[in-house]
Formats: C-alpha cells, sequence, structure tokens
C-alpha cells in the first residue's frame, strides 16, 4: 500500500467513526470470535482477536488512530479475505499454523492473507503498554547468538529498517534452537516453509508496512522502529522463547 492509499483509508475510517461503516469497510466487531493469543482459531472461518489493551494505550509510542486502523480495518480486512480465500479449497479444513506451513507460493490470496491474520495475531500480543524486559535466560541467549544484547538489536533494527517497500522484521528461534534475525517481504512469515529462506519459530515482529506507522512517523522509518523498543512484551517474547526450546 503506498502513501496515498494509507491516508485514503486513514480519511474513510474517520467517516466511520462519524457516519457508520461504508460498504467495503471491515469491522472487526463483527468478526471477532474465539482466537488463542496468535489467531490459531481450529478452523475457518476465521476471526480477529480483540486487543488486550485500549488503543491508546500505547502512546505517545504508537498512536490511537493508527492502532484502530490497522487493527480494525486491515486486520479485518485479511481475516475476511482469507475466509473467502480457503472456502471450498482444501485449505478450509486446516489450522491456521497448517495452512501456513502448507500453502504454495502461488497460492497468493490464502498466502498474503494467511500470513496477514496470523502476523497481526502475534504482533498484537508482543506490545504492551506496562514496561516489561527480558528475562535472564533470554538476554543469555540473546548474547551466545549475537555477542551481546546491543547487537541484537542493531541486527533487528538493520533487518527493519531495510525491509524495501513493505515487509516484517523477526527474531526467531531455528530448527536448531538457535536465535536468528530474519526479515520477509509483505505478509510472509518464517512459518512458511517452501516460501521464506530461513524458517523457525518467530517470538518477536515487528510491522514495518507504512500502514503501521505512517500516521505518526511519515517517512522516517526508523524513530518508528526505534519506538517499537519502548513497547515490546517481553513477557510474551519470553514465553514464546522457552515454548520454542523446550
Amino acid at each position: 500500500m503506498n502513501k496515498r492509499e494509507f491516508i485514503k483509508l486513514a480519511g474513510l475510517a474517520s467517516v466511520v467513526a462519524a457516519v457508520g461503516n461504508p460498504a467495503g469497510m471491515v469491522s472487526a466487531a463483527s468478526l471477532k470470535g474465539k482466537n488463542n493469543s496468535n489467531g490459531n482459531s481450529p478452523k475457518a472461518p476465521f476471526t480477529v482477536p480483540a486487543l488486550p489493551y485500549a488503543f491508546d494505550a500505547l502512546e505517545p509510542n504508537i498512536d490511537k488512530t493508527t492502532m484502530e486502523i490497522h487493527h480494525d480495518k486491515h486486520h479485518g480486512a485479511y481475516v475476511k479475505n482469507l475466509n473467502d480465500a480457503v472456502k471450498g479449497t482444501k485449505y478450509e479444513s486446516l489450522t491456521l499454523d497448517e495452512i501456513l506451513a502448507t500453502v504454495k507460493a502461488d497460492d497468493k490470496a490464502v498466502r498474503n492473507n494467511g500470513g496477514g491474520h496470523y502476523n497481526h495475531s502475534l504482533f498484537w500480543t508482543l506490545l504492551s503498554p506496562t514496561k516489561t524486559t527480558p528475562s535472564d535466560k533470554l538476554k543469555a541467549a540473546v548474547t551466545a547468538s549475537f555477542g551481546s544484547w546491543e547487537k541484537f538489536q542493531d541486527a533487528f533494527n538493520t533487518a527493519a529498517k531495510t525491509v524495501f517497500g513493505s515487509g516484517w522484521a523477526w527474531l526467531i528461534v531455528t530448527p536448531g534452537k538457535k536465535l536468528q534475525v530474519i526479515s520477509t517481504p509483505n505478509q510472509d512469515n518464517p512459518l512458511m516453509k517452501g516460501i521464506v529462506k530461513e524458517t523457525g519459530t518467530p517470538i518477536l515482529a515487528l510491522d514495518v508496512w507504512e500502514h503501521a506507522y505512517y500516521l505518526k512517523y511519515h517517512n522516517v522509518r526508523p524513530d518508528y522502529i526505534s519506538a517499537f523498543w519502548n513497547v515490546i512484551n517481553w513477557n510474551e517474547v519470553d514465553k514464546l522463547y522457552a515454548a520454542a526450546v523446550k
């Protein structure tokens, strides 16, 4: 999505607040259902998980309007489109994890919208309005893999800054139980075997699509990346790490 499209969407969101939902706009309220913390409802129809905090809880690092549009409109659209894409196909009976592990590169609607649903569902849980700190176990693993905490941050920041266009930066646990920083384009993620080069279990993710930051940070992506470190939910990262290395 380019800047013009994002600004248009932001304007439409304000219209929604004033006059209701126009045709074609997706409301998360109409899609919410039972999901676990990373969005893996058992089978389609998939639903948008509610945020575990208020839309304005992450300010000043991430603003309320961005969170409302990002969660309700963008994530809502991925879920609606994913449900439409899997209907009547072999993917309809699979969980989201199973879909991502088996989706083919040319199944573009399932790939893009399945990735969009998973990535965003995970992303919301990795943000916190309350300051948290990584565990000693995670810090030790980071130091072992990257040499120091600072080198890890540099690697992650570089991955996020250098995504060309839209995509994600990730900290993953590799199949060999090591930590690695990677990036993926668009809505691809490390669970997509045969599509992405480096696969593994994601434990930290940063959305660097323009819709995640443009209203507040405009084209200055590095400022958004810097602010992200202030709202990471390290308690959730620790849980994901512990589960991945069991």
